[in-house]
This record gives structure tokens, C-alpha cells and sequence, in this order.
């Protein structure tokens, strides 16, 4: 894959993240504090989070993997 690819996807990844956080309604502290996930390395797309930490943050948002990529998630 080339880097700049890998980038878009992160991006990509760093949006919709971002937004289920503000659709909750939380700070990127508050979801460190409920989860030990570091919300903000993630929003800037500079972390590239593994597949369980994916499946976390679905549970901390109550959504599926599924609603997850189907939600606005474009490749």
C-alpha cells in the first residue's frame, strides 16, 4: 500500500471516530479516562489502531463493526 493511501485511510478512520466521539457529546479526555484509549492520536490520524482496539471503541459507542464502515465510511 502506498503511504499516501495509508494516510487517506487513517484520515479517513480519524473522521468518523471523531464524530461518533461528538455525537456523544464527550471529550477526547473523557473517552481517555472511559476507555485508556487515546482518542486524540487517533483524530489526528497518526495512530493506526489495531483490530481489538477498533472493536473497543464500537463497544464504548455502542455500535457494531458493521454500523461502523457502513456509516459515511468511504475507502
Amino acid at each position: 500500500m502506498k503511504e499516501q493511501d495509508k494516510k487517506e485511510l487513517l484520515n479517513t478512520l480519524a473522521k468518523r471516530i471523531k464524530e461518533l466521539r461528538s455525537d456523544k457529546e464527550v471529550t477526547q479526555e473523557d473517552a481517555l479516562n472511559d476507555t485508556g484509549i487515546h482518542f486524540g492520536r487517533i483524530e489526528q490520524g497518526k495512530r493506526d489502531i489495531s483490530f481489538t482496539t477498533l472493536f473497543r471503541i464500537c463497544k464504548y459507542f455502542d455500535i457494531t463493526p458493521k454500523e461502523f464502515f457502513s456509516e459515511d465510511f468511504e475507502i
